[in-house]
Order: C-alpha cells, then structure tokens, then sequence
C-alpha cells in the first residue's frame, strides 16, 4: 500500500514562546505534538507491518493511519514522558517474505518500541519469531488464525511467543459463529466450501465446516484455488454439480467478489459466505452480490459509543483512506503499546533494550477502554472480546444482521 506518514504543522513562534516560558530543555514533539511537551530523551518508533500496496491495500492502510492517529494524539497528550513517538509504516505486500524483510529492519531498530501488525495471518508466521528474538512486542489488528497464539494443536494450547498479542478474536470463534447464522438462521443445509490454501483462509475454512456439520449441515463439496487466480470456471463447475444452497469461502475479498459473481453467472445464485477477509467495500465493487455474506471481528465500528472519538478524530485528520475494518482495531493496539510503554518508564525512566521485558510484561496486564470497547489480554496474548458480527450485502453496501459475543 501507499507509504503515508502522518506530519503535522510545526508553529515555530508557538514552540519559540513555550521554550522561552518554561525555561528548560523542551522541544517540538512533532506528528501532532504539543510544542509544551518534554521531547528531550529523543525519539522512539512503533512499527506498522501491513499491506500498503496491492489488492489488501483498502486494509492495510486503514491499519497505518489508526495507528498513526493514535501516535498523534499520544504526542498532544505528552503521553510518554520525555519522549516523541513517530510511526515507522513497513508494507508487507502481504507476503511472507516480505514481511519478515520489514521485520527484520523494525526489529534491528533499538528505537523501536512496538509494532500494530500484520493483517494476515501468513504474514505473522514469519513476522513473529524475528520480532520475538528481538523482544520487540507486536499486537495484531488483524490476524485471526487461532494457532498463532496456541500452536496448532487447539486441544492442548501452548503459548508460542510471549511477545505476540492481538486485540480481535480468532478463528475457531469466527468459523463456527459463521456456521451457525448460515445454518440455524439462513436455513442453508448444503453448502460447498472453497479456500485459497493460504493460513487464513484454509484455518477459517475448517472451522466453519466443522462446525456446519455439527449444527446439521452437509458439506457437499470442497476445493481450494489460488490467491492470484481470476477464472474461477473449472472450480464452480463442480459446485454447481453438487447443487449446494450455499458457499462458503475461506480467503479474502480479492478471489472472493470475482468468485461471486462468476458463480452468479454460471447459474449459481446462492449466497456466498466468508469471514472477515471478505468484509470490504472492495468485495462488492469487485463482484459480491445482494444477499451475500460475512462475518467480521467485534461490533460495527460507527455503532459503537467507545468509537465515537476515533471516528471523529479520523475523520478531522482527512486521511485519504477510510479505517477499513481493522483501524479502530489498530488504534486500540497502537495505544496499548504506547500506554504500556508510558507506565514502563514513567515519569523519569529512559528508554533501553534492558526493558523490552518489563514492557512485554506490562503490555501482558494491559487493560483499558478502547475504540472497540474493553481492550485486555488472556494468558495466550488473545484478546478477552468474542464479539463478531455478521453482515449481509444489501443495497450495494454491507449491513450489520447480527452482533454480539460468541457463545460457544
């Protein structure tokens, strides 16, 4: 995705007049500091691993900019004392090896004190053990496969990195929250599943068919295609063969608006469901049709009382791109990091590598009152809220038709 910083106006005849009052070492905080600010300790960085170009860019840089406005509004407030905060934003091209490039430099920083990242789940794999070997704490927005914080045996969940957290919920919440609406409320009993192979997508495919099998459902097709693939002709042939009454696709809104409206064309005018990887704008400029389906991580962001603030605050910002689904998300991570990082030092600490653990540690007992309701961390690094929703393609935009906490 584009690379944008956030830079704010620098009012010399202000910051002159705060020096001159004051009387002591004070500097120009910058990225929307206050000239008053003690910024005299230097300059620490939060990281942003994301898209930032390409097809997830809608995402990625909604992840940028919340984060950069929660850096921002860090530095009006002298939030950590002695100290300005910038945003280093990394584009991952949402490739593994990408990603482990950005990390790599992030993590060879020691200025860096965090990074709000990545969105894909894929992305992660190889992003976390560079971060961790470095103690660089990282919180996802985004990334929801289940394994990344409790290995890949679910049944006896071990904690794989302790410098990795994520304030959305995961997957094996998401899948069989998916099946359930789409078979005891929608009624849909044979219903095709198709995933691009990839971490995400192929880990939120099985917990939905889990699932739908177990609510009653019969999964009557599956198949896999690729993340680059544009003709889906071969793939929904078999589909419409097994004559389902629903899909459900594990990946994202690239493959999945086309799918959709290939599928559409066939002959195929069932629904087709996915999770939060579809739940874009973009899905349905790119094909996905009236009646379709996703689910998506917490509540509808404008609906919420907590985001109200980020909503206006974004917004007076004039971001070019919209948060997307993931920013008030990357703002509550971004600030946890950043409130984390002020009670780590204090009022009179100075930065070193020496207290990565104690700001790990305290990130780990981080609760507070986010843009997305109450932000906090269970013994794994997932986040406590459960809440999903499941929004439906209606009118040419999405609309929320359920939300609340899973319920097993």
């Amino acid at each position: 995705m584009r690379n944008r910083t956030v830079k704010a106006a620098v009012v010399v005849m202000a910051g002159a007049l705060a020096l001159a009052a004051c009387g002591t070492n004070k500097t120009e905080s910058g990225g929307g500091g206050s000239a008053s600010c003690d910024t005299s300790k230097g300059t620490l960085t939060i990281g942003v691993i994301s898209p930032l170009t390409g097809s997830l860019s809608a995402l990625g840089l909604g992840i940028q900019h919340s984060a950069e406005l929660a850096v921002a509004e860090a530095n009006d407030k002298c939030t950590v004392k002695g100290y300005k905060l910038t945003v280093d934003p990394e584009d991952d091209q949402a490739t593994p090896q990408v990603g482990a490039q950005a990390a790599t430099k992030l993590s060879s920083d020691s200025n860096v004190v965090g990074v709000v990242g990545t969105l894909n789940s894929s992305v992660a794999q190889t992003v976390q053990p560079i971060l961790s070997n470095k103690k660089v704490p990282q919180i996802s927005p985004a990334n929801t496969n289940p394994s990344l914080t409790k290995g890949a045996d679910l049944t006896n969940p071990k904690r794989q990195f302790p410098s990795y957290f994520r304030v959305c919920t995961t997957d094996n919440y998401q899948g069989p929250d998916a099946a359930d609406y789409l078979v005891k409320k929608a009624g849909k009993k044979k219903i095709a599943v198709i995933q691009d192979g990839k971490t995400y997508g192929a880990g939120l495919a099985a917990a939905f068919s889990e699932r739908a099998t177990a609510d009653g459902a019969t999964i009557v097709d599956k198949e896999q295609v690729g993340e680059k693939d544009t003709d889906f002709s071969g793939v929904l042939t078999k589909v419409k063969a097994a004559a389902p009454d629903a899909i459900y696709y594990g990946g994202e809104y690239p493959v999945a608006g086309p799918l959709s409206k290939q599928a559409q064309g066939l002959g195929l005018t069932v629904p087709v469901m996915g999770g939060d990887g579809v739940f874009d704008p973009k899905y349905i400029e790119l094909g996905g049709k009236e009646g379709d389906l996703a689910t998506s991580v917490g509540a509808p962001t404008e609906s919420l009382d907590t985001a109200k603030d980020f909503v206006k605050a974004y917004a007076a910002k004039g971001y070019k791109d919209p948060y997307a689904a993931y920013g008030a998300f990357s703002y509550d991570a971004a600030n946890a990091i950043i409130a984390s990082l002020a009670t780590t030092l204090g009022d009179s600490g100075t930065w070193s590598d020496s207290q990565r653990d104690k700001l790990i540690s305290t990130i780990g007992s981080y609760k507070g009152n986010g843009a997305t309701g109450a932000v906090a961390f269970d013994q794994y690094g997932d986040s406590t809220n459960k809440v999903l929703t499941v929004y439906q393609v209606t009118g040419k935009d999405w609309k929320a038709v359920q939300t609340g906490p899973f319920e097993g």
